[in-house]
């Protein structure tokens, strides 16, 4: 058996996990410990960098205390240590990166600095087991949304389709601000949408016409048309129905995502699609997948809430694959990429 210790701290959450690698290549998962600084955020509507790195230096170690707690391992138990070099915010990045590079000196064990991103695809094989390859997977967070075609979670991730603007999530927060719902804004609209009328305000579906590119997106021009719907009813001196504005807004995002997922998984001949990122927890992003993918004859798999949004157990698990496909480690001068493509597994 191997013990892979993850660390996660490329944006707003100090993540530590622990996994188990077995001999089958099996990986089970001991603990997955996250500390948010999302409060600190907050009132300023949005990550602060430096607020964040600070806030992982603060929750480092005893995030990692909790860890090894829940797992019942001690220090010395780790055979590897795999750590979020990119990409993410510079300032948080290093956070993790030099805490990782002395657990591992310290331990005299393997270092594998690794792709977040690729780490978000891996989250999922912690709960319904090893990748079929290929597999499509839409990444969807608060700073990308992507299509990815996944051959190898050690090796082979290529982008077939990315926005060109505003990510998902990003979308929903700046929605989220013009109506009066609190930062981060995914999960108040999500609530509000359950009271509202998805059909009430025919909001825009950005780059879905016969011309534009088929696997990318756009969100800017619909945050853009709820931001003007609303001016226009409060220039009136109407009131603003949230709940139908926060429903018909999260009924574009979720068709735009699941319309052009299902079909790149129908054009490239894919028969499995992962929706990963914090997005991925939506409950109409859920729903419309699930039926979609289903009258296309495709297999979808989500991870639960908890191994959606940003955390160490899904670096650990990512580490996990990288040790049992045998891939070279990272050297101790390992640095951050704040902009590492998704190609670059590890560094």
């Amino acid at each position: 058996m191997t013990i892979i210790l993850g660390i996660e701290s490329s944006c707003d959450e100090t993540g530590v996990g622990l996994v188990r690698l077995g001999p089958d290549g099996a990986v089970e998962l001991l603990a997955d410990e996250v500390a948010s600084s999302v409060e600190q955020h907050a009132r300023f509507g949005g990550v602060v960098p430096e607020v964040a790195s600070r806030a992982h230096l603060e929750a480092m170690v005893p995030t990692m205390r909790r860890a090894f707690e829940v797992a019942g391992l001690r220090l010395s138990d780790v055979d590897a240590v795999a750590v979020t070099c990119g990409p993410g915010l510079a300032g948080a990045l290093l956070v993790g990166v030099s805490a990782a590079k002395a657990y591992a000196l310290s331990l005299g064990v393997p270092l594998y600095g690794v792709n977040h991103l690729a780490g978000h695809v891996a989250a999922d094989t912690l709960e319904h087991g090893a990748l079929p390859s290929p597999t499509l997977a839409l990444l969807v967070s608060g700073g990308h949304s992507q299509l990815l075609r996944v051959d190898n979670l050690a090796g082979e991730i290529t982008e077939i389709g990315s926005t060109i603007d505003d990510a998902a999530g990003e979308a929903y927060d700046k929605v989220a601000r013009v109506i009066g719902l609190p930062y981060p804004g995914g999960p108040p609209i999500d609530k509000a949408a359950q009271r509202g009328n998805p059909a009430a305000i025919p909001f825009p579906r950005g780059l879905t016409g016969p011309r534009d590119a088929k696997y990318d997106f756009s969100f800017s021009g619909l945050k853009t048309s709820v931001a003007r719907w609303v001016e226009a009813r409060e220039r009136d001196g109407e009131e603003v129905p949230v709940d139908d504005v926060a429903a018909s807004f999260q009924e574009a995002v979720a068709d735009v995502l699941t319309a052009k997922a299902v079909r790149a998984a129908t054009d490239l001949g894919m028969s499995t699609l992962v929706i990963s990122g914090g997005v991925a927890a939506n409950s109409r992003l859920k729903q419309l997948a699930a039926e979609r993918c289903a009258a296309a004859g495709i297999t979808l798999r989500v991870p639960r809430p908890r191994l959606c949004t940003d955390n160490g157990a899904m670096i650990a698990a990512l580490g996990a694959h990288l040790v049992a496909a045998g891939v070279k480690p990272s050297s101790l001068d390992l640095t951050t990429d704040p902009a590492l493509p998704v190609s670059t597994i590890s560094v």
